[in-house]
């Protein structure tokens, strides 16, 4: 009985402004944000609460909403390196070797979670050496900074990415380098398709952090939340967080969608 409006702002603050602006016209009941930048809607997002429009933000902390759908980062980045530590003093001798991490520092919660991987290593791999650090969002950029760092240290072992693409691409780096081996691993998070294929496929890919559950499960919890908002139920907190758990070759087919 619900009615649902999507729009994609293609990453322009500007244009996501002017389609709030246009659903608050439309006397909506809640608006659903995935801010370009947060700071840049703040006001607009005021002006919908202000007309009486409940608004909720995904993946953001927010002040000018009811709700914020927000993942601890630094928890989040925590646990990639504690299980990327776990292999690394499980595999080598006094838990010694060399890691990359693929990060992507321009991105302030992307930062958060590279700095949580960097304090999880520090702590519970102390012997381990972080050797090279490049940013990686996508599969492309994957490739090309795992072939650049395995150019310089064709040593590494273990890599520890801030998202499921550079996961995917550095796995293909390591495959055409044919450099997989038991030993090797990826640790990241989004637990993509392609990566619990990997896992499944015995190839680099370990451990991806999971967040809330597969598309199905994310959706059906957003919409429960938006539909709670609309009906006018109060929520204990204004940031609610999502759950992670680490999917490994142990659980990856309960996961994989084929």
């Amino acid at each position: 009985g619900n009615t649902l409006t999507y729009m994609s702002c293609e990453d322009t603050s500007a244009k996501q402004i002017e389609q709030i602006e246009n659903y608050i016209s439309s006397k909506c009941d809640v608006i659903m944000v995935n801010p370009s930048d947060p700071n840049a809607i703040e006001n607009v997002c005021k002006q919908a609460r202000d007309a009486g429009i409940k608004v909720m933000c995904w993946d953001n902390n927010m002040k000018n909403t009811d709700i914020n759908w927000v993942i601890d980062n630094q928890k989040l980045g925590y646990m990639i390196g504690e299980q990327a530590s776990t292999f690394i003093n499980s595999k080598f001798k006094d838990g010694k070797c060399e890691v990359a991490v693929l990060d992507y520092p321009q991105t302030e919660i992307l930062l958060e979670r590279e700095n949580g991987i960097l304090a999880a290593l520090k702590e519970k791999a102390p012997n381990a050496k972080v050797v090279a650090q490049q940013p990686a969002i996508n599969a492309t950029e994957g490739i090309n900074a795992m072939e650049t760092i395995l150019q310089a240290h064709p040593n590494v072992k273990v890599v520890c990415c801030i998202g499921g693409g550079g996961a995917v691409g550095a796995n293909e780096a390591l495959k055409s380098s044919k450099k997989i081996a038991d030993d090797v691993g990826i640790f990241a998070a989004d637990a993509t398709n392609e990566e619990l294929a990997a896992m499944i496929a015995g190839e680099a890919n370990r451990m991806s952090v999971m967040v809330t559950g597969t598309p199905k499960v994310i959706g059906e919890t957003v919409y429960k939340m938006l539909s709670q908002l609309g009906n006018g139920e109060k929520f204990d907190n204004q940031n609610v967080y999502r759950e992670i758990f680490p999917v490994t070759v142990d659980n990856a087919k309960q996961y994989y969608n084929k």
